[in-house]
């Protein structure tokens, strides 16, 4: 299966920078976008942090957007409904890792690395069937998202 190949969004260029891109991951498009918000001015270190609690179920993330019907979750501060997206919090610890080894690479300090920008997008939704009764079966779309993370050495 051939990945689609999209560019960045966000045109941030200089010497600090470092950016990484995971394209078609099977995630939750929602879960993702309300990563990318949460995480978005926080170092790499700190993130990295939160998301393995996350994925531990030690924190949540809040729920801003997609939160129609979500229980309020413990710890969360001036924001009640939050939710732990495990599979999309791993998904952003690999790729939180990646940029790091990217911004090393180019020799950047990889303690003080800000995320500055970072976002999901829907991908391309793959097909599928649900077997249902009596040998029938119901069309489903798996989805998929693609999230970039572009990061700037901080002083």
């Amino acid at each position: 299966m051939a990945m689609a190949r999209t560019g960045y969004s966000a045109k941030i260029e200089g010497e600090n920078v470092a950016r990484a891109k995971a394209n078609e991951l099977p995630v939750s498009p929602k879960h993702s976008i309300e990563i990318a918000r949460f995480i978005r001015k926080m170092t790499t270190t700190e993130a990295k942090a939160y998301l393995a609690d996350v994925v531990e179920l030690k924190k949540a993330i809040p729920f801003k957007r997609f939160n129609r019907n979500v229980a309020h979750k413990r710890g969360l501060s001036k924001w009640p409904a939050g939710r732990y997206p495990v599979k999309a919090a791993e998904a952003y610890i690999r790729l939180l890792e990646s940029v790091e080894k990217n911004a090393e690479y180019i020799g950047l300090d990889t303690e003080n690395l800000r995320i500055d920008h970072v976002a999901a997008n829907t991908g391309r939704g793959l097909r599928a069937f649900f077997p249902r009764a009596m040998g029938r079966a119901t069309p489903k779309r798996r989805e998929t998202v693609n999230i970039e993370i572009v990061v700037t050495e901080v002083a």
